[in-house]
């Protein structure tokens, strides 16, 4: 509970008066059913109008003030709690942006999309819940059977023997109830899951015509919320009638109790409709207190699930001490071999090139071959354990990751642009560049005719660039990289959805910026005029070499050449 602890810090003023002013609303409340039993006892026995018009004045008084108070406590609740739950949603968003690529794929989109949205409004609807009934309830409910006891001590132990067997209820169905709402949690990212994929994948779920097994998977996944969130509400759902039945009880001893007292001569009848007063205060409250403990149960495990979450360790800085440079290769590989968690067999092994500044490095290779695995290497999104790769003649492991980054500029598989404008995608590689720096990028990444499509530099950009078809995509995304002006620039597959000529004139162009080019590509045309190819089958080097050289010396790399020849014949 330390990240919620931390997080209600900044509003401890609100965390103060929230349960204070609802303790002054709580004194308002006890005092009217003594106002009203005088009224009873004093102004309708006696029939003294002036005495019941005084009476309900004040009634009307404790009730403007209550109101106020109530309204006041409501607002630095619900100040808190908002706070709280921002605060843990700015903490889960930071902790994404550090966490390792390793830990981003054990967590999974759908996961963190559920903790910064449903688990953090739990956490959220606790807060505000907890502020609000903590102090008031049970004073209300220890407060009323004291003013019981005022009025009557015979008839106010009824009060008294009712409480201790509601609170262990309560306590009993708490602790049964916060490990299956944990259980809901975890099916609602299940949920989650289906509809994500469903909505990035409507089109291909269509033209497969699978829109029937996506249904009865959603359903499948729906089913088993459906069933855990049944299995927590039966727990819940005892907590109501077992508050009323035993009140009803409570109900039925204090009216014989007080007819008996009533007959004796040693109550008057006002002070029974007090006392039923207090015992139907303690009933609601009871109610609340049910609720609440419900709402903290659901609060505690969605902030469990984001504690677990923000414990992570970031993605560490350096793995190793900083060393010094050991050779003049923009990029080598030394005796690396790389599996991912849990993934068995190793997706590299015993890779081992250097790269020269300056030059264009082929990475060819079939699908699963371990080329976007090799690359991501290099700027370290994953740790190298076994093996080392330096840039620049220093161990990755042992620079600093923004150090190290700043230095290379990534083009991944996928195109990702966000909303906003041209201007505003190329500025991520480059903060302060200008205009022409813009302008020089867009050139290099054949990209001019998108500028003159969209308007300029000023162009809108969909969100994830869906007003661009793919190729556009592409090479905006290579203007971004460009637009850094990096050391070692990696193109990962990002020219697949380029027709031939304008892939030969923006490998031209590359030829010209001067930085080390990795270019990943299952095409033998996109890498034949690299300085170097590197052949990749199944996580191991088939071949180095020029083009020519491997259409020598390399079977796999000639066969992959003889195919696509046939194929574009």
């Amino acid at each position: 509970m330390k990240q919620l602890f931390s997080s209600l810090r900044p509003y401890k003023k609100e965390a103060v008066l929230a349960p204070l002013f609802k303790f002054l609303e709580a004194c308002m409340e006890l005092v009217v059913p003594l106002v009203v039993a005088e009224i009873v006892n004093v102004g309708i026995a006696g029939a003294d109008k002036m005495y019941v018009l005084k009476g309900c004045l004040i009634l009307v008084a404790f009730g403007a003030a209550g109101l106020a108070f109530a309204l006041t406590a409501q607002f630095f609740a619900a100040r808190a709690a908002v706070g709280v739950s921002a605060e843990l949603k700015r903490r889960l968003y930071g902790k994404l942006q550090s966490l390792s690529y390793t830990d981003l794929d054990k967590l999974g989109t759908s996961a963190m999309i559920t903790r910064m949205t449903s688990d953090a409004v739990q956490v959220q609807s606790g807060v505000n819940m907890f502020l609000r009934i903590v102090l008031r309830s049970p004073l209300i409910v220890f407060g009323a059977a004291g003013m019981a006891f005022f009025v009557d001590v015979r008839a106010a132990l009824v009060l008294v023997g009712l409480i201790p067997i509601l609170g262990a209820a309560i306590v009993i169905i708490m602790l049964a109830s916060v490990p299956l709402y944990k259980k809901v949690q975890e099916k609602v990212d299940g949920v989650q899951l289906s509809v994500r994929e469903n909505l990035q994948g409507a089109r291909v779920i269509r033209a497969f015509c699978r829109e029937g097994e996506e249904e009865e998977l959603f359903r499948s996944r729906d089913t088993s919320l459906k069933r855990a969130q049944g299995k927590a509400g039966i727990v819940t759902a005892v907590m109501n009638p077992l508050t009323y039945a035993l009140v009803d009880l409570a109900v039925i001893l204090l009216l014989w109790v007080g007819a008996m007292r009533v007959q004796a001569g040693a109550l008057e009848q006002g002070d029974v409709i007090a006392l039923y007063s207090y015992i139907s205060i303690i009933l609601v409250e009871l109610v609340k207190l049910a609720k609440l403990v419900f709402t903290v149960s659901k609060a505690i495990s969605s902030e469990k699930r984001i504690e677990s979450v923000l414990a992570l360790p970031d993605e560490p800085d350096r793995l190793i001490s900083e060393g010094e440079k050991e050779n003049a290769d923009a990029v080598r590989f030394e005796n690396v071999t790389f599996t991912y968690e849990n993934g068995g067999a190793p997706a590299l092994e015993n890779i081992d090139f250097a790269a020269k500044a300056g030059t264009t490095v082929g990475i060819l290779g079939g699908t699963g071959s371990g080329k976007t695995t090799l690359v991501n290497l290099i700027p370290r999104f994953y740790a190298v354990r076994d093996g080392k790769v330096t840039v620049e003649g220093k161990n990755v492991n042992g620079e600093s990751a923004k150090l190290l980054r700043e230095k290379i500029a990534v083009v991944p598989q996928h195109a990702v642009l966000f909303k906003g404008t041209i201007r505003s995608n190329l500025l991520w590689g480059k903060e302060d560049a200008d205009d022409e720096q813009l302008l020089r990028a867009v050139r290099l990444a054949q990209a001019e005719d998108v500028l003159e499509a969209k308007g300029g530099l000023d162009g809108e950009i969909a969100q994830e660039g869906r007003n661009l078809s793919g190729g556009q995509r592409q090479r905006l995304t290579i203007a971004r990289a460009l637009v850094r002006d990096p050391r070692v620039l990696i193109l990962d597959d990002s020219s697949s959805a380029l027709d031939y000529a304008t892939d030969a004139r923006l490998r031209a162009a590359l030829r010209t910026v001067g930085c080390t080019v990795f270019l990943v590509s299952q095409r033998t045309s996109s890498v034949r005029h690299a300085d170097e190819i590197i052949v990749l089958d199944e996580g191991r080097i088939a071949g180095k070499g020029t083009h020519e050289e491997l259409l020598k010396t390399c079977p796999l790399y000639r066969e992959i050449d003889a195919s696509q020849r046939r194929e574009n014949a």
